[in-house]
């Protein structure tokens, strides 16, 4: 990838995460590994939540300065990359295949966005 990721298509890539990540217990076969299950429900609300407040186009609320929902998208995925070891489930291979998956496009696309807050007085 020669360019950056912008602000506009980051924002797409929240967008798809939150419903993958929701349906990831079903599509990989681990909804009955309930600690895996419900980690997919907070990895999904910390990208949904951080996209509500996120100062750019997509954002409702405008609050969070876009290099900040750029870190926390970088740690929501070494999160979802460590959580089978971090929370026990890394023995089930769906459950930690699934999340490494997570954690990859969550670390891709935090680090592959150009890091360009809004002009200030748009919204």
């Amino acid at each position: 990838m020669n360019q950056p990721i912008s602000r506009k298509q980051h924002g797409f890539t929240d967008f798809s995460y939150i419903p993958l990540a929701l349906a990831m217990p079903k599509l990989a076969g681990f909804a009955h590994e309930k600690k895996a299950a419900l980690l997919t429900q907070v990895l999904a609300g910390n990208v949904a939540l951080s996209s509500l407040f996120t100062r750019a186009e997509w954002g409702g609320l405008k609050k969070l300065p876009f290099k900040a929902h750029l870190a926390l998208d970088v740690a929501n995925g070494l999160l979802a990359a460590g959580a089978p070891w971090l929370f026990g489930f890394a023995r089930h291979k769906a459950a930690r295949n699934a999340f490494l998956v997570l954690g990859a496009f969550g670390l891709l696309a935090g680090a592959l966005t150009r890091p360009e807050e809004m002009p200030a007085g748009r919204s």
